[in-house]
């Protein structure tokens, strides 16, 4: 009895050490999941003495951390991100792992003076972007990405681990199997893995949705019917003999994106899950860890990661995307967020499990690299964003947001600002405010009364009021109510420019006005069609110079450029 509550005391106390780190983590810049591997490194073997060497166990709890975080990363995807990201982001998710296993397993062949395809073995391990340090350290530094950039590293790390699955196991096969060579069932192999992991994936969505908006449950059950559903497909999948993860990615997406009752609850639900599971894996993997066993590898393993950053990940970046139309700034940007985290260590498990020799040499390596990975690129990511100009003014936080689940209406929210002295409607009557379209005021709280947004007079300092929204429109609304001013971002004013213009303006007009000269072939243009012809797909943070001035994309609703910035250039 005292031994069980001692160990619930420890684990309460274990879980409280590490969510309040979050809080240093976010004072000192580093990346928090860092913080929860040098936290169980800590209490290990070699640090307050705690033991845990279950390989198998291990494997287990980070396959299974892995789905609900890449779960949870579908189900906050938002479909119009595929709109711009799922082309670019499916090629680097294939050709650029391929590519970076190769490039980084030829360097780990050379330096570690391993056999051919022990080397590539060792790419493979380390050659995709993790899902849990993307997701948690995008959200976490705060960064409001150009669209086009944040939704091709988002689909990319949530779809590249299947290829890098897939890529380690062929090669332990090889190795265990005594062959030197591929032949066409790798491929054949390849497609079903990846075939039945889209198939199931999309099909189990879709089905799980409807599931949800089917049976009358209490609204706590809601949320956890959804990771039940998620977590038999992702074993029925795996089962299959396909990509379990691909299965479970793809039906959070669908499942995010489609109109489910307590869709609000589950999100939130699965977000606090997701980051439990990072918690318990990272401090696993911590645990598993013997610091002294990484020294006799540590400079190879730095050589191996800093050739994986500075060139495997560049050049596989490069390739994958020439066929789309990515600035430098932001190649080199989605070059530098190839952030190592738990999966290639959990893959470096898989020649442990199996026998293979040296199987030890590349769990210490895989665990250097991610070290390295995590303090270099995790550290840096909002810097390198800022110097590369890829983040956007970000959008405020609602001060509360509840949904309207109102069977057979449009997906709409109660939306919640208080006024503060820094707010720009201060002192304005409602009925003046410009407001987004199928926005509608709902009430106001003064003082703890409630009234009506008409009888009101004026918001005040203090008030809050409640707007009925559809989701599409929230962050439009946001600017309305809020000015964001974060140390070190631009402010809309200085990044957007002084005057907002719609998409339908004449260029020609424009450039009458302002006197710059008419780019070819674009008379009769509007700025919409100008803009959607040199990007080809516009997203918000786009820009391009015309003589004296800048126009900055500022609002698209779908595929059309609404509001565009004019910026004045000295």
């Amino acid at each position: 009895m005292d031994l069980s509550n001692q160990i619930i005391l420890f684990v309460g106390l274990l879980f409280l050490v590490s969510i309040t780190a979050s809080i240093l983590s976010a004072r000192i810049g580093a990346p928090l999941l860092l913080v929860f591997l040098v936290i169980g490194m800590v209490l290990g073997e070699e640090g307050l003495g705690l033991m845990f060497q279950d390989i198998q166990l291990a494997h287990l709890i980070g396959s299974l951390a892995l789905a609900v975080i890449l779960f949870d990363g579908g189900l906050h995807t938002d479909r119009n991100n595929f709109r711009v990201g799922l082309k670019p982001a499916v090629s680097l998710a294939t050709v650029g792992v391929l590519v970076t296993a190769v490039l980084t397993g030829l360097l780990a062949t050379w330096v570690l003076g391993l056999p051919p395809l022990y080397g590539l073995l060792m790419g493979a391990i380390v050659g995709s972007t993790d899902a849990a340090a993307v997701f948690s350290l995008l959200h976490t530094a705060k960064l409001e990405l150009k669209q086009r950039v944040a939704a091709t590293l988002e689909i990319e790390s949530g779809s590249n681990d299947p290829m890098a699955i897939f890529l380690t196991v062929v090669l332990l096969e090889l190795i265990l199997s005594g062959q030197t060579g591929l032949d066409l069932m790798v491929l054949f192999e390849f497609l079903r893995q990846m075939g039945l992991g889209a198939l199931l994936g999309i099909g189990g969505g879709w089905v799980a949705a409807r599931a949800i908006n089917a049976l009358p449950l209490s609204p706590g059950l809601y949320p956890l019917l959804a990771l039940a559903l998620g977590l038999t497909l992702f074993g029925a999948t795996s089962v299959a003999g396909g990509s379990g993860f691909l299965a479970i990615y793809l039906a959070g997406v669908l499942m995010g994106n489609s109109r489910m009752q307590s869709a609000q609850n589950i999100r939130r639900f699965h977000n606090g899950m997701a980051w439990m599971s990072q918690i318990i894996m990272f401090l696993m993997l911590g645990l598993l860890v013997t610091p002294s066993e990484l020294l006799p590898t540590s400079l190879e393993a730095l050589i191996i990661a800093l050739g994986l950053i500075f060139i495997a990940r560049p050049i596989a970046v490069v390739i994958s995307l020439f066929p789309f139309r990515f600035a430098w700034r932001e190649q080199l940007f989605i070059s530098w967020v190839g952030l190592r985290g738990a999966v290639p260590i959990i893959l470096a498990i898989f020649p442990l499990l199996m026998g293979a020799e040296g199987a030890s040499t590349f769990f210490n390596v895989a665990f250097f690299v991610v070290l390295v990975s995590l303090v270099l690129q995790g550290w840096s990511l909002p810097f390198v964003a800022r110097w590369l100009q890829v983040d956007i003014p970000p959008n405020a936080n609602m001060v509360q947001r509840v949904e309207l689940d109102i069977p057979g209406q449009p997906e709409y929210e109660l939306v919640g600002y208080q006024i503060t002295g820094e707010s720009p409607v201060l002192n304005r009557p409602p009925a003046e405010l410009t407001l987004p379209e199928g926005v509608k005021p709902a009430l106001l709280v003064r003082e703890k009364r409630v009234m009506s947004v008409y009888e009101c007079g004026t918001l005040n300092l203090g008030d809050t009021i409640y707007l009925a929204c559809p989701q599409s429109q929230i962050a439009l609304l946001d600017r309305v109510f809020v000015t964001v001013k974060v140390p070190g971002r631009l402010s809309d004013k200085k990044f957007f420019g002084e005057f907002v213009l719609n998409g339908n303006t004449s260029l020609e007009a424009l450039a009458m006005m302002y006197g710059f000269p008419l780019p070819e072939d674009s008379k009769g243009h509007t700025l919409h069609s100008y803009l959607n012809r040199k990007f080809d797909r516009p997203v918000v943070g786009d820009r391009v110079r015309l003589g004296s001035i800048e126009l900055v994309v500022r609002d698209m609703q779908g595929d059309r450029c609404e509001k565009v910035g004019l910026k004045l250039l000295a």
